[in-house]
């Protein structure tokens, strides 16, 4: 079991350099602000809205539920519609994050997201054009006695104006009533239809005498930080796939003289959208004097800043994982050569290689050493942990062994595993199941462990340090297997692994 002790610099990626108190009380003031200036506000709510783990790892000291905290904080005042887009439904498209298709997700969150004691008005699926698969989640909704609203495709959305903001567009829709004076809108994924939902609502409200606003809240690209601030770099990594881009507001800059930062899409069609909604108040209110996309938003998440050094070292390692995630998805046939591409346009702008992350290089040396497929961790306290794969356990269950091991100051020559378990599930392995190798994935070594602990105080400790893993980073010279890679994103481990690509597919 191989140790290191970390560098001050990674000693640094542990400090907090986020204060999510401090964001939250802004945000909510911006917010209420907003809110404030109309009959009823629209609030376009981006992002992952249970658990933000991206802000949580770029931003260190970011509560990965901050969302859910703001919506709380708001549930007096809010209600919430649940976007979900009829052709994603059809391609059958999954959070990968997750693993979960567009309709589970939908279920498990709204149910999650009423748990926590907050109004799910209905569930709204987009751009329905009789797509098979978004008739049955309708049923299956129904079933479920949710309030289910259906909304077509509008011919010439968003370009054609005097159709959209017509009888023949957004007319069409059905209004949705509402109660409260915010309505946030939020959804499974990109793609969902939240912000054509807004607009269609924001023209229904209009036309019956409410005086709706619109705004957005999306946490990343930070607009009052540098264009190039790793933050936001780390953004533009995170949707490589879709090549979006961050863009300096042009809008922004000339009606304030200031430089604001914003992505490609929001900046391209602030234009129409203003139209849009020009065309479709019906008073002179607060939203139809919008100078920018910036205007539009209502982030505050700068605010809660207190160690630059900190979050741009954290953006850093963020950048290096997606190079790896990318290069993982690109190898099993579900990401392009484009997006590998542009992760390497964005690692060359930080001046970063694979090397960055230290665990990279530590579970190379490790399998050059032993001739092995090997793993490394790095400990909270920035100690680097070892491990290789051999005939008992594959090398992400040895490596998380003896990080649990480490942690719980047990001799290295220590066997915490029983024999007779192991023999039993290695014989379980090759002869029920037919598997060529006997070895057991980490998954596998937990539940091995976890019945030890029953007799073993030592084991018991280590069970008991399961949680100090979370967060951690490690590296893997071979892609997981299912059994490795499920275990591993229940610990919530930070994981990258080698990928070995032909000569044409390096980008």
């Amino acid at each position: 079991m191989a140790q290191q002790q970390g560098s001050s610099l990674t000693g640094a990626i542990t400090k907090q350099g986020f204060s999510s108190r401090r964001y939250f009380d802004e945000q909510v003031k911006a917010i209420l602000d907003r809110v404030a200036h109309f009959d009823k506000l629209y609030l376009e709510f981006g992002g992952k809205i249970l658990t933000d783990y991206h802000a949580a790892r770029v931003l260190p000291g970011y509560e990965k539920d901050l969302k859910v905290q703001l919506l709380k904080e708001l549930k007096d005042e809010s209600e919430i519609l649940y976007c979900v887009g009829a052709k994603e439904l059809q391609k059958g498209k999954i959070r990968h994050d997750l693993g979960l298709t567009h309709d589970t997700l939908a279920i498990k969150e709204i149910q999650a997201l009423r748990e926590q004691g907050l109004t799910v008005t209905a569930v709204v699926i987009t751009r329905f054009e009789g797509e098979s698969a978004a008739s049955r989640f309708k049923r299956r909704l129904e079933n479920l006695r949710e309030r289910v609203y259906v909304t077509g495709e509008i011919k010439g959305y968003p370009r054609e104006l005097d159709a959209v903001t017509s009888e023949r567009g957004f007319g069409k829709q059905p209004r949705i009533e509402t109660t409260k004076p915010l309505v946030i809108v939020t959804g499974a994924a990109a793609g969902a239809g939240k912000c054509a939902t807004c607009l269609a609502q924001f023209y229904l409200d209009n036309q019956v005498g409410v005086d709706a606003g619109y705004a957005k809240l999306e946490t990343f690209p930070i607009w009052n930080l540098p264009l190039k601030h790793p933050v936001n770099l780390a953004y533009e990594a995170a949707a490589a796939d879709l090549q979006d881009r961050n863009l300096v507001d042009r809008f922004h800059q000339e009606a304030y003289g200031k430089e604001a930062v914003n992505y490609n899409r929001d900046v391209e069609n602030f234009e129409i959208l203003d139209a849009i909604l020009k065309r479709t108040t019906t008073s002179d209110n607060f939203v139809s004097t919008y100078r920018s996309p910036t205007d539009m938003g209502v982030n505050r998440a700068k605010e809660g800043i207190v160690d630059d050094g900190v979050v741009r070292e954290a953006s850093k390692q963020e950048v290096v994982r997606r190079y790896f995630s990318y290069r993982q998805k690109f190898f099993r046939g579900i990401e392009s050569l484009e997006t590998l591409r542009r992760m390497d346009e964005i690692m060359q702008e930080l001046g970063l290689t694979p090397a960055y992350r230290r665990v990279v290089v530590a579970a190379r040396r490790k399998r050059k050493e032993k001739q092995a497929h090997a793993a490394a961790v790095e400990l909270a306290d920035g100690r680097l942990v070892t491990g290789k794969s051999s005939s008992l356990l594959h090398a992400e269950a040895a490596v998380v062994l003896n990080a649990l091991k480490t942690l719980a100051g047990v001799p290295d020559d220590l066997k915490l595993l029983p024999k007779h378990i192991i023999g039993t599930i290695q014989g379980l392995r090759t002869e029920q199941f037919g598997l060529s190798h006997a070895s057991l994935d980490l998954e596998e070594t937990l539940i091995t462990l976890a019945i030890a602990s029953a007799h073993n105080p030592l084991a018991q400790r280590c069970v008991s340090l399961l949680r100090e893993l979370n967060g951690c980073e490690m590296h893997a010279t071979i892609l997981p297997t299912p059994g490795d890679d499920g275990a591993l994103r229940k610990l919530r481990i930070n994981v990258t692994a080698d990928v070995e690509l032909p000569v044409d597919g390096k980008g």
